[in-house]
């Protein structure tokens, strides 16, 4: 690594007013446990550890990535090497054997028993960063909130972050116990949280991690692969909506070409314009796409690029299909 490089990953971002200081890049490990087709667990703990070696420090898991599968993965990549990440961790989502989903829980002692459960699995004393994956619709915000506020006085969790909840939620939260940083998703694809949910967070010293950077590849040209790839289900890779797509991710392309930027450089880039206090988390699954997001750090756009870029992208179908987008609490807009 050059010394350019190295100084090139000085920089870091607070994660809100309360939070930790973090690289300008996280590492999402979700696609890492067969969310988007088959995986290497040699290669993901490689890109892992590559990550950490690279200067990245946050690391982003569920318990429910895999049936725990995904947290045993970042334990063993981690180890020897725990006090240069911090781990952002979610949970709350219930699994049948089969892989089936269950829906949520975050009752108080599911939280307890959940956060004993990752602990273990991670290899690790505290997380640094504890959030619910989705809203439960049977337990207030406080309720759970006010569960992991008690994990946190008691030394096992540092920090508390939420994810893909709506600005009254994320206010309600706020009350109980600092929020460090909120997870949604965000893209040049996806820009909803422009609206309501971004001006919230900063009015509120509250950060951002934000993934689907790449909008599930799509940005990236690339494909659902298979049975066991769920993208295949989601309304922007099917029927029209796909053609249509299809001739953006190609202007896309070209954009990047012209700027010599890899389609996935110019995403990443694009985010860190856009969002420059905010925290992109990046699904790589192997080396040399964690390389190639890293690229994009020394890339700046202009705010000419920027604007082509307004021009060029409109993307048809919603981020998830009809079931699954009535449930999103950050799909709700508050009437404030």
């Amino acid at each position: 690594m050059s010394t350019h490089d190295s100084k090139q990953t000085q920089r870091t971002v607070k994660l809100g007013s309360t939070g930790p200081e973090v690289f300008p890049l996280g590492l999402g490990c979700m696609g890492m446990s067969g969310m988007y087709g088959a995986t290497d667990d040699a290669e993901s703990i490689r890109t892992i550890q590559t990550a950490i070696d690279r200067g990245v420090t946050l690391i982003d898991t569920g318990d429910f990535y895999g049936m725990g599968h995904n947290e045993m993965l970042v334990g063993k990549a981690i180890a020897g090497r725990r006090e240069k990440v911090q781990l952002s961790v979610k949970f709350g989502a219930l699994r049948g054997p089969d892989g089936s989903w269950g829906g949520m829980d975050t009752r108080p002692a599911a939280v307890k028993n959940f956060v004993a459960y990752s602990l273990k699995r991670l290899g690790v004393d505290v997380i640094d960063i504890y959030r619910p994956a989705r809203l439960d619709p049977n337990v207030p915000i406080e309720d759970t909130i006010g569960a992991i506020a008690e994990l946190v006085k008691a030394g096992y969790v540092r920090h508390i972050g939420l994810s893909e909840v709506g600005v009254e939620t994320i206010r309600r939260a706020h009350r109980v116990h600092p929020i460090v940083d909120l997870q949604i998703e965000y893209s040049l694809a996806t820009r909803g949280p422009e609206a309501e949910i971004f001006p919230a967070l900063a009015e509120l010293g509250i950060s951002a991690t934000l993934y689907g950077v790449f909008s599930r590849g799509l940005l990236t040209g690339s494909k659902p692969k298979g049975q066991g790839d769920y993208r295949a289900y989601l309304p922007r890779f099917t029927g029209s909506n796909r053609e249509k797509n299809e001739d953006v991710v190609g202007e896309l392309q070209r954009f990047a070409r012209e700027r010599n930027m890899s389609p996935g450089q110019l995403a990443v880039s694009w985010v860190l314009a856009r969002q420059p206090t905010l925290v992109p988390v990046v699904g790589a699954k192997t080396v040399a796409q964690l390389e190639d997001s890293l690229g994009a750090l020394p890339r700046t756009l202009s705010k000419e690029d920027l604007a082509a870029l307004d021009s060029i992208v409109n993307i048809s179908g919603e981020r998830y299909g009809a079931e699954q987008m009535k449930h999103l609490d950050s799909e709700r807009h508050s009437h404030a």
